[in-house]
């Protein structure tokens, strides 16, 4: 008759110190405090899922307990497994080691047993242990019915706690425990311990493929061992690349870069096309998604460091094709593409389709491709000025309905701006350092020379006093920015090559440029709704309401005052 079968995980699960992969410095302290005998008396293992913890919290309960294959051992970090100790802890049958899973007795009636039981020595072993798994599951009540009997626990009561959420666990627990943090393990460490077992296993299998496993084991070597579980049975034992990726429902890595650099270069049908066949290969969105992220964090890496393109873990193929792809794109896309991708993740997750979601995600990739960048655009500004259509000077009402319309009404008459600067002082050359008279010719100044941002903080954050050639008074409101007066100063110092002072007061002043603009397109709305027309239109459209006035000015009566980018509020009124 065929012997029973256990999954991988159960099967080489770790028996003694020597079996844990990639937790040295947990083993080191542990051997070291058994070899001294210097135990503590509370032990909390944290770490993600799958990475040793309780396995751990076992091999140290063999330790303490051990009497070796004889029965006249001592304590010891290389437990002989042939014991009655060893036997019965690793069989979960022994009475002096009690495992609790707090995810289910979280109360405090389930600790005060903990507390009654370990006023009793051990029955037949050195320690009586409570091994208490999730722990940060137990409720408040429970944490404090623990804290005395856990700082001064009676001398043969030993506690090992295991936790994933080390945040949940109160710090008056954490400072009456030991602590060590079981790390996640890198892929190379996985893939080789996969190696090993595959061999004892009989399975055949590419190096390449068990790095896929690795790759979606996360650092977890019980989730890996349960895909590589699983892929021995679809696959039959035979372990190759295609077939993991199917199943795993992974891209292929070349068709994947493939998709990456036609999204990024815009060609927005091809991109589409191999997102198709990735799909009908069985890739899943959500992981396709996670991968082009990947890749993307990969060649922004190369480009900051490009000796990480040299990486021998990494196929020669994609080393050769990440380089030249980290070395063509610019910071800034791969930034934005990150951005992107990001949000698109969330995006697909929610999604009750998700490659149309995906596949928005893909097509807003390729727009990106034709966008400039922010400093592009700020170059462009610096060297073009903002270009204004000439169009003839007529305010534009904008009338929101069920269908929006839009509405142009007869001119209304409006008062010249003033202390504007002239279209030909543009340049730094043409600003002398008598043309600065208020504060809409610094806001103009400011944003002819890109300076957008210091333009929007004048607008909205300085109320005048007095100006004159070298000094300006003012009072800030509240929510202006702490350095604004040294940023106008500096600003102004560089632009006239005189020195400027900024003094403020705490009271006083005259109403702010965005005030004075939001004033007159109050103004504005008071008198349109007036016309005749408007009056018509919001009543042939009940519900309808004016939202804003526009006026449109030729580019030479264009001011910085009047810039409605960064500026410009709307105004409602039903």
């Amino acid at each position: 008759m065929a012997g029973t079968s256990h999954v991988l995980a159960r099967k080489y699960r770790p028996q003694v110190f020597s079996d844990l992969i990639g937790q040295e410095a947990l083993v080191r302290t542990i051997t070291n405090a058994i070899a001294t005998n210097r135990l503590a008396h509370a032990y909390m293992l944290t770490g993600i899922r799958g990475v040793g913890k309780t396995s751990s919290a076992r091999i140290i309960a063999k330790g303490l307990n051990c009497v070796g294959p004889d029965g006249n051992g001592g304590m010891t970090p290389n437990p002989c497994g042939k014991c009655k100790h060893c036997i019965d802890i690793a069989n979960d049958a022994h009475i002096d080691v009690i495992e609790i899973d707090a995810a289910s007795n979280t109360g405090v009636d389930n600790v005060r047993e903990i507390i009654e039981g370990a006023k009793y020595n051990p029955v037949s072993a050195r320690f009586k242990i409570y091994i208490i798994d999730e722990v940060h599951m137990l409720s408040k009540p429970a944490f404090n019915a623990l804290l005395k009997t856990l700082e001064e626990p009676p001398e043969r009561i030993k506690f090992i706690f295991a936790t994933t959420e080390i945040r949940k666990v109160p710090i008056t627990i954490l400072s009456r425990c030991q602590r060590f943090d079981l790390r996640r393990l890198d892929e190379q460490t996985l893939s080789d311990h996969l190696a090993m077992i595959a061999g004892q296993e009989n399975v055949t299998f590419e190096p390449d493929a068990l790095k896929l496993i690795a790759r979606a084991g996360d650092g977890s070597v019980r989730d890996s061992l349960s895909l590589m579980d699983q892929a021995m049975t679809q696959l039959n034992a035979n372990l190759t690349v295609d077939g993991v990726r199917q199943m795993l429902g992974l891209a292929d890595r070349t068709v994947l870069f493939d998709l990456y650099e036609a999204a990024l270069k815009g060609n927005i049908a091809d991109a589409l096309k191999m997102l198709d066949a990735q799909y009908e290969c069985g890739a899943d969105p959500f992981e396709l998604a996670q991968d082009l992220l990947e890749l993307t964090h990969w060649l922004t890496r190369v480009k900051i460091m490009p000796d990480l393109a040299n990486d021998i873990t990494v196929p020669e193929a994609e080393r050769t094709r990440g380089k030249e792809m980290a070395a063509a794109l610019s910071m800034a896309s791969l930034t934005s593409a990150w951005q992107m991708l990001l949000k698109g993740i969330s995006e697909i997750k929610n999604a009750d389709a998700p490659l149309k979601a995906l596949e928005m995600v893909i097509i807003r990739l390729t727009f990106m491709a034709d966008l400039p960048t922010p400093a592009e655009m700020m170059a462009d500004i610096k060297k073009n000025g903002l270009a204004i259509p000439e169009v003839a000077s007529r305010p534009v009402v904008s009338v929101e309905t069920t269908p929006s319309m839009i509405a142009t009404v007869a001119p209304v008459a409006q008062k010249p701006a003033t202390n504007s600067l002239p279209p030909e002082q543009n340049t730094p050359a043409a600003v002398p350092d008598s043309g600065l008279h208020s504060l809409s010719d610094i806001v103009a100044l400011a944003r002819a020379r890109g300076e957008r941002m210091l333009a929007f903080q004048i607008e909205t954050s300085v109320r005048p006093v007095d100006m004159k050639p070298g000094l300006v008074r003012c009072v800030l409101t509240p929510d202006a920015g702490r350095d604004l007066c040294g940023q106008i100063s500096r600003f102004l110092n560089k632009e006239t090559g005189t020195s400027w002072i900024v003094q403020t007061q705490v009271s006083g002043g005259g109403q702010t440029l965005q005030e004075i603009k939001e004033a007159k397109q109050n103004a504005l709305l008071v008198e349109l709704k007036q016309t005749p027309l408007v009056t018509g239109i919001l009543n042939a459209f009940p519900g309808a309401k004016v939202e804003k006035v526009k006026p449109l000015k030729k580019a030479e009566d264009f001011t910085g005052e009047e810039d409605d980018d960064l500026s410009d509020t709307d105004e409602s009124d039903d």
